[in-house]
């Protein structure tokens, strides 16, 4: 199936699904933290701008392109905190109050700058992603 074809709530899960299994699968060995962190950061900015490039090009979606994006990182999060909380839980038999509190925090803390870089993503690519189809045009 392609993608296109999935309704919006879909494709921000499957977007969604893809921070997650970022966070949650890359590597964390005792040697070499910080190289696996940047390549987790790295395919995260990876995903993000393919979202922000398949909402605006592929479905012309600009006007809600930025609440698509920032759903998904949303999602994401949502994902990680849950997976923490369920960690937490078998290890310790009881869910603290503070793991509540994540399932809020952790979305929002990374759905709002998603946001705000997407929309000003927008906002450049309306301005300066409109290449003329040939060089006459340009002229």
């Amino acid at each position: 199936m392609e993608l296109s074809r999935l309704h919006t709530p879909a494709r921000v899960l499957l977007f969604g699904a893809g921070y997650f299994l970022i966070g949650r699968l890359f590597p964390q060995p005792a040697n070499h933290l910080q190289a696996w962190r940047l390549a987790a950061w790295v395919c995260s900015g990876g995903l993000y701008a393919g979202h922000v490039w398949y909402e605006h090009f592929q479905l012309r979606n600009s006007l809600s392109m930025p609440f698509h994006v920032a759903a998904a990182v949303g999602v994401g999060a949502f994902g990680l905190a849950l997976a923490a909380m369920l960690h937490s839980l078998s290890i310790s038999g009881t869910i603290r109050p503070v793991w509540l509190i994540a399932l809020i925090i952790w979305p929002a803390v990374t759905a709002v700058p998603a946001l705000i870089g997407a929309l000003m993503a927008r906002a450049l690519l309306r301005r300066f992603g409109r290449r003329p189809v040939n060089y006459r045009e340009a002229i």
